[in-house]
């Protein structure tokens, strides 16, 4: 099959599309599709999520509009179907990888699920099959990595028989059927045709946004750099919220006067940085400054500034028990959110996860509430019974609503550590209790 036997294809629709991977990425992504009108086969290693899957019901947890309701009706419709046999895509026109792609501890990518995904893509694709990496990875990955793979356990010639791009996700917890039809993307095919044939692919589940084709070293840049910046911002806003509590000032109050001058946007400080894109991204970018030898400064220092927020959350909460001649030790402390996101349950990476080992390993006694994290769903008032303190990790819906005169009361000492601006500060202190948060007016020593 040629590009141009694949594009007529999309355009009928009776191109036959492969998913591999049906996490945050994947399921929305064939879901989206399914709806299109293409028969669609995912691909899982997870037996209970693909068994879910096929029952139509959604296996990511957390606040996700439209994707159960949408999953139920693609799956009852026999657009959509999931299996744990790489054998179904055999047949596949276009197989899109979703697969994690993590950083080790030194920091190094780790591509044992991509390199896997792609000998059991290479075992089963046919010729002319066009093979899409959504995952995030490292600058020069494509060529490097998925190509030889590819060539090597298919026996096929890139650009002969088969075709390869990299599109990387833009979703969001939360927002991921909302990310897919509004985000721009980026489309870098191996040649100018096969990104054009990409074009054609996700216009059609992509509303009226850019989809700009390129070059798949191009789109590896992009994708990394954009979660880098990111990670460096909210570095910068957690520096500043530091100074601010070193100098009694309000982080909060600084970064909406900042935000009045145009062209600045000064991002929210905060608990750390979770998730799976940003903590990793920005090493993925820095791999390849690395084997050249090029010498980097920033990305590794915003990396350190995030990395220790959950450490300085817990420094905040001593300094408050300390003020009411208590230690940290044997003290009974309510962490409430455990996801690294307001409304979702998505833990990967999550700084609640940090600061809860950190606070056992001193001796505290942790417990912890999630509305949405399965393990985590009790009754927040009766974990909040004669608690210590409290911790604010997520900025949870639920969590806004909260009235501070009834948490007071529900405490045995009134201490609360606010790592997200859930609460008043001058409210909180109005009413007896000892209050600390991320950048709020308290000179910290």
């Amino acid at each position: 099959m040629t590009l141009a036997d694949l594009r007529k294809n999309i355009e009928d629709r009776s191109a036959f599309l492969g998913v591999v991977g049906l996490g945050y990425v994947g399921l929305p992504v064939a879901c989206k599709f399914a709806e299109a009108g293409f028969r669609v086969i995912g691909v899982d290693i997870k037996p209970e999520r693909v068994s879910m899957i096929n029952a139509g019901q959604n296996p990511i947890e957390g606040r996700e509009p439209g994707l159960a309701e949408l999953l139920w009706k693609v799956v009852k419709s026999g657009q959509f179907k999931a299996t744990s046999e790489y054998e179904t895509i055999c047949d596949a026109d276009v197989i899109m990888v979703s697969v994690e792609t993590p950083v080790g501890e030194d920091h190094k990518p780790g591509f044992e699920a991509l390199r896997a995904a792609t000998a059991s893509i290479g075992s089963n694709m046919k010729p002319g099959a066009l093979v899409i990496i959504e995952s995030t990875i490292a600058p020069g990955t494509t060529d490097g990595l998925v190509k030889p793979l590819l060539e090597e356990i298919s026996g096929l010639q890139l650009n002969t028989g088969f075709f390869l791009g990299h599109c990387p996700e833009r979703v969001m917890p939360g927002k991921l059927l909302k990310n897919i039809e509004t985000m721009p993307r980026v489309c870098g095919g191996s040649t100018p045709e096969t990104a054009e044939t990409m074009l054609d692919l996700y216009r059609i589940i992509v509303e009226d946004v850019d989809l700009d084709p390129t070059d798949c070293l191009t789109a590896e840049l992009v994708k990394t750099t954009e979660n880098t910046y990111r990670d460096v911002n909210i570095a910068f806003a957690n520096e500043v919220a530091l100074i601010c509590e070193a100098v009694g000032g309000d982080v909060w109050k600084v970064r909406d006067l900042v935000n009045k001058v145009p062209a600045r946007l000064m991002l929210e400080p905060g608990v750390g940085v979770g998730g799976h894109c940003i903590p990793k991204d920005p090493w993925l970018l820095a791999n390849a400054a690395d084997e050249a030898q090029t010498p980097l400064r920033i990305i590794p220092t915003a990396r350190a500034i995030n990395e220790f927020m959950p450490s300085h959350v817990s420094a905040l909460l001593k300094d408050a028990l300390a003020s009411i001649d208590k230690e940290i030790s044997g003290a009974r402390i309510l962490v409430m959110g455990y996801a690294y996101l307001a409304d979702s349950d998505d833990t990967r990476n999550s700084p609640s996860e940090v600061l809860v080992a950190y606070l056992q390993e001193t001796g505290a006694e942790v417990l912890i509430h999630d509305p949405y994290v399965p393990e985590y769903q009790s009754d927040l008032w009766e974990l909040a019974t004669e608690i210590d303190a409290v911790v604010v990790m997520v900025r949870h819906s639920q969590y806004l609503d909260i009235e501070l005169e009834k948490l007071k009361a529900t405490m045995k000492t009134p201490v609360l550590v606010d790592g997200r601006n859930v609460f008043d500060d001058q409210q909180a202190e109005a009413l007896g209790i000892v209050f600390r948060g991320i950048g709020q007016g308290k000179v910290f020593t």
